[in-house]
């Protein structure tokens, strides 16, 4: 039975490119793993073997280095959109380009207490420690004419103590676990938000303040929210974003829920009630898998599910 070629795509994937500016004594580092896949009229290289419309894979890693460069990385979208662009309007085989990002963030190291420094240095700027946070996400496709511009984050842990009840659900003759009025709510966040800005006739965004400022609402609504399910607490740390940044129509979340089950502590004679400060136990798997997309008003859904569940 004849085949037929189907959807396709190549490139250099996790390009670690590290940016060090230097801003006379003061370092800044941006610390990029940049994977690139380009499409296109890509049929004569899988049918035949013809590399005549093929960038090739290496020349793309070449180029992610030497746009860092050229145009240094004022942010991981910013990046990603001058790399989108070149590989589509400089290769007329290549229709459309997707820039998936991961940024790695660093935070600078202060000297000691004892304000003691080594000899000729007036102060020390250059020492950084990688922070134990989230990995920050882009992903910029061009086809041309417009861009999408993805952003977004994974591995950001976050508890509330208490504040956190779950009761009510359903139960059958499987069920066995207990109505909780009172429990830990702990989960690893990945999200993905979709910015509203596609080409140059549109103001961009300032994607650095952006990311900070999205960031900052998930965190605030976690927070603020009284819980009743992870369900809700997502629901509103979406709509906290979607509500104060105007740049922003879609987030999608994926939030495994980091399960604290209170320890039985009875055979020891012992009570463990949340209310008196009770010892739990970390379960890591399995666990329950909640995502959930949440729009602006009137606008179609367009982050794929797939990119944030398991």
């Amino acid at each position: 039975m004849p085949t037929i070629l189907g959807q396709n795509q190549y490139g250099k994937a996790e390009n670690r490119v590290v940016k060090i500016t230097r801003d006379g004594d003061t370092h800044h580092i941006k610390d990029l793993n940049v994977s690139v896949a380009l499409s296109g009229d890509l049929d004569d290289v899988h049918y035949n073997g013809s590399n005549a419309n093929c960038l090739p894979t290496d020349t793309t890693k070449n180029t992610c280095f030497a746009f860092a460069k050229e145009y240094g990385i004022e942010s991981a979208e910013q990046y990603g959109i001058h790399l989108a662009r070149h590989f589509v309007d400089s290769q007329p085989s290549i229709h459309r380009a997707r820039i998936r990002i991961e940024e790695y963030a660093w935070e600078r190291i202060g000297g000691s207490d004892s304000n003691a420094k080594f000899i000729g240095a007036d102060e020390v700027n250059h020492s950084f420690v990688r922070k134990g946070q989230e990995t920050r996400l882009a992903q910029i496709t061009y086809d041309g004419e417009n861009f999408e511009v993805l952003s977004g984050l994974k591995d950001l842990t976050v508890m509330n103590s208490t504040n956190s009840e779950f009761w009510g659900f359903i139960k059958d003759k499987y069920t066995t676990l207990q109505e909780d009025y009172d429990r830990i709510l702990a989960t690893s966040l990945s999200t993905w938000w979709r910015h509203n800005w596609t080409n140059d006739e549109q103001r961009m965004p300032s994607w650095e303040r952006s990311y900070e400022q999205a960031k900052k609402h998930i965190l605030h609504a976690f927070v603020e929210t009284y819980s009743l399910s992870l369900q809700q607490t997502l629901y509103q740390m979406g709509s906290r974003v979607i509500n104060n940044r105007s740049e922003i129509d879609e987030i999608r979340f994926s939030a495994p829920n980091k399960h604290h089950f209170r320890q039985d502590l009875s055979p020891f004679g012992l009570d463990n009630e949340a209310k008196d400060g009770a010892v739990y136990y970390a379960a890591d798997r399995p666990y329950g898998l909640i995502e959930a997309t949440i729009l602006r008003d009137g606008v179609e859904p367009k982050i794929p599910v797939d990119m944030t569940n398991l």
